[in-house]
């Protein structure tokens, strides 16, 4: 179309156009000024290019390649030939519920971070498979009654201390609103629920000294001693139970002190660490600091603890497998899998307002006066109130245990770039902040390239041979996909 200066012909054309555009939606006058912008086709590849990422981060700036030895200029790139003057990044949140291609993306990295300290690779000796390794769950102690999916607690005779009955005897299904909230909820410990997440990482910690104590004691050598002939390596994601109380589920290896590539000593067995374990988690507790607020507590394990050694090696390829995928499916969520938010929470206020159940209200709640509590104020509950006290990180590791994040990325960059990074050359760069997120018509480009994208893993995964296929593995028909873990339901 000519400018709308252009004649009389083309002003009346330009202002019928924008009257037209005036009486469209917010999202389809985007579109239009997407159609219209001469860089399309290259901000299209963009967008590709974080694979529809849902809020974006755009940078603006350059960067400049040198050969280290000579100063000569290899290679220069400038956001000024793109489309705005801005390059679009992954936003790389792990939240399904915030960004799907980049929590997908994430999931898939905590597959390889946690499959490779069981089979190897990624920078891993293959021997690893031999080492003594279990699988384990950890959960809370009860803080009271809640819901339960399927048949709930049975009608017992008499009241509790608030006229409540003290079972329900109905069968909730298990998306039920009523999972997970407490039976009586003045009965319910919700300074002790919020607390124990607080301390859960405190917990975890102490865990793993009491590992090598009892490893210690087994050997027969000091607890000085026992790091000097055997390690423990170990990587841990935490769950949240409808409840809204974190859990951990762990992979425990047993090493000889330089790590993967040594093998445990003879005497470190798969059963000498199957009973280190259960003992560690039978005894290990942590004090609360004392408050007038809610008195003294000493917060511990809960009695469901499930532990199952792992005979996968070359001979069951698959458990690795399917333990790994158990455990990286989790990376993706946070406490919005329970039934809270996902965002941070500003004011008490706020609280008020937020479309939760009563029983979340009341964990973040708990969270918020609490964190107003002076001998708590080291744990920062009111930033972590919409995690419900859980500031921790949602996967742990220890060092040697496997590969990191970052070596995963810099792996699929290279491989993105199509070679590795030269040796002998230096990147310089300048980068500014130019914003962050889609507008309305942008939005739902992007998440039609994201759901094309899975759609496509999808019909792989239906269609395709055996084998690795968009992050899962496909098993023959009727194969049983999951762990041999147990079950913990919450209370």
């Amino acid at each position: 179309m000519n400018g709308p200066f252009d004649g009389p012909a083309a002003r009346r054309a330009y202002l019928v156009q924008e009257e037209r555009v005036r009486h469209l939606g917010e999202v389809d006058r985007d579109l239009v000024r997407l159609g219209q912008m001469p860089g399309l086709a290259r901000w299209l590849e963009q967008i590709a290019a974080t694979g529809g990422c849902a809020r974006p981060v755009y940078l603006r700036g350059m960067s400049a390649t040198f050969d280290a030895a000579s100063g000569e200029l290899v290679r220069r790139y400038d956001t000024a030939g793109e489309p705005g003057e801005r390059l679009a990044l992954r936003c790389r949140n792990r939240r399904a519920s915030r960004c799907g291609p980049c929590s997908w993306l994430h999931q898939g990295d905590s597959w390889h971070l946690v499959h490779a300290g069981l089979a190897g690779g990624k920078g891993v000796p293959q021997d690893v498979q031999l080492h003594p390794s279990v699988f384990l769950t950890l959960t809370a102690p009860s803080f009271g009654r809640v819901h339960r999916a399927g048949g709930c607690h049975r009608e017992r005779p008499g009241v509790c201390a608030h006229g409540r009955a003290l079972g329900c005897g109905r069968i909730h299904p298990e998306n039920g609103g009523l999972v997970g909230a407490p039976v009586c909820t003045e009965c319910y410990d919700y300074p002790g629920h919020v607390l124990w997440n607080a301390h859960a990482g405190r917990l975890w910690k102490a865990f793993g000294d009491t590992v090598y104590h009892r490893l210690a004691q087994l050997a027969a050598v000091g607890r000085s001693a026992v790091r000097r002939v055997v390690r423990v390596s170990a990587v841990k994601v935490a769950e949240y139970q409808r409840r809204g109380v974190v859990h951990f589920h762990a992979i425990v290896r047993l090493d000889g002190p330089d790590g993967a590539a040594d093998l445990p000593p003879s005497w470190a067995g798969a059963d000498v660490l199957v009973d280190a374990v259960r003992t560690a988690a039978g005894s290990v507790s942590v004090v609360a600091p004392a408050s007038p607020a809610y008195g003294e507590r000493r917060l511990r394990f809960g009695v469901q603890v499930d532990v199952h050694e792992l005979r996968g090696g070359p001979d069951d390829p698959g458990t690795g497998e399917r333990v790994a995928a158990y455990v990286a499916k989790y990376t993706t969520k946070g406490a919005e899998a329970a039934g809270a938010v996902d965002r941070r929470v500003t004011s008490a206020a706020e609280i008020r307002s937020l479309r939760v159940s009563a029983h979340m209200r009341a964990l973040v709640g708990t969270c918020w006066r609490l964190g107003g509590l002076a001998e708590l104020a080291h744990l920062r509950l009111r930033a972590w109130a919409h995690m419900l006290g859980f500031g921790g990180h949602c996967l742990t590791k220890t060092r040697v245990y496997s590969t990191t994040y970052r070596s995963l990325r810099a792996e699929r960059e290279d491989w993105v770039r199509g070679a590795p990074a030269a040796e002998g050359e230096v990147t310089v760069g300048e980068w500014r902040f130019a914003g962050v997120g889609h507008r309305p018509g942008e939005a739902v480009i992007a998440e039609q390239m994201a759901a094309d994208r899975e759609r496509t893993r999808e019909i792989a995964r239906d269609y395709a041979t055996p084998g690795w296929v968009g992050g899962a593995r496909r098993e023959p028909q009727g194969a049983d996909r999951r762990p041999s873990v147990g079950v913990c339901p919450d209370d």
